[in-house]
């Protein structure tokens, strides 16, 4: 599992730190807000914290077009990176970035939704396995993943998925 901050401005004062230290080699110390309600920082949305749908597009030869919102009481923000998906249990059903950079991250709170766009054969071959269901988590966290079921059957091959973005415009899994 991947280490995370919880916070924003966590990451961007360890980023001026890091840009510091490499530029001048000056001495720098930095203190960072924690996450939680004294400090006012919002977290990073985990799998949890966030409710799930999905539904089908047909641009880009056809895709899964997956909308995360925050639940009730809940505001974070949603890292740009795209989600930790696999349709079964085989290595050959997990999801590749379709993107090569990270986005911005989404703020979730109240109605506000993140999209990402998932491709479960971006290529132009025949044969692939068939699956009815989605798994998802965020961030790699596997043990808090959600299962979706598809809205039609997914033949896969070397599928891909696009970062999480606040316009669903944005999330539409090109194939390369």
């Amino acid at each position: 599992m991947r280490a995370r901050m919880s916070s924003r401005p966590a990451r961007l004062v360890l980023a001026a730190v890091a840009g510091l230290a490499l530029a001048g080699g000056a001495a720098v110390t930095a203190t960072a807000a924690s996450g939680g309600a004294s400090g006012g920082v919002e977290p990073t949305c985990g799998t949890n914290d966030l409710d799930f749908s999905v539904s089908e597009k047909s641009q880009a030869g056809g895709y899964y077009q997956i909308t995360a919102k925050a639940k009730p009481g809940v505001t974070c923000w949603l890292e740009g990176v795209y989600p930790s998906a696999s349709f079964g249990s085989s290595a050959d059903s997990e999801v590749s970035p379709a993107q090569q950079a990270v986005s911005d991250s989404v703020r979730l709170t109240g109605d506000t939704e993140a999209y990402a766009g998932i491709n479960p054969k971006p290529v132009n071959e025949d044969g692939g396995l068939q699956y009815d269901f989605l798994h998802l988590s965020l961030l790699g966290d596997t043990t808090h993943s959600v299962t979706l079921e598809l809205p039609s059957t997914a033949t896969v091959i070397d599928p891909i998925a696009t970062n999480w973005h606040a316009d669903a415009s944005d999330a539409v899994p090109f194939p390369n």
